[in-house]
């Protein structure tokens, strides 16, 4: 019912930038929170930073001051620019988007299918 489509990660040497994208599309009545989450090799994965629907953003103390969270409400997207990048950013990064679907009362998580980050030192 709802698709998040990820876009933007790559290959970066330490010190550059990269900007993800994330497109929630499909019957979406609302989306609540947005969001990224990354998971490096052997390791859990970490909340980056989450935005709600007003604007009001929450950071991982490792990106603060580095990375800006940010969304379109009018196109379901949410966006990371990540600048000054360190070799420990590199991991797959997951956006989510809390979504309700068109004929329901209850908000369900959905997650993209991730996308590469690699920053070379």
């Amino acid at each position: 019912q709802v698709q998040l489509v990820e876009s933007g990660g790559g290959l970066v040497q330490a010190g550059g930038s990269l900007r993800l994208s994330c497109a929630a599309s499909g019957s979406i009545s609302s989306v609540a929170a947005m969001g990224w989450y990354r998971q490096a090799p052997g390791k859990q994965r970490d909340l980056v930073a989450t935005i709600t629907s007003g604007g009001s953003t929450n950071y991982a103390d490792s990106v603060k001051g580095r990375f800006t969270i940010s969304r379109d409400n009018a196109k379901n997207t949410v966006y990371l620019q990540m600048n000054s990048l360190k070799p420990e950013d590199t991991a797959v990064y997951y956006c989510y988007a809390r979504v309700r679907v068109k004929g329901s009362y209850a908000y369900t998580d959905y997650w993209g299918q991730g996308t590469q980050v690699t920053v070379s030192s």
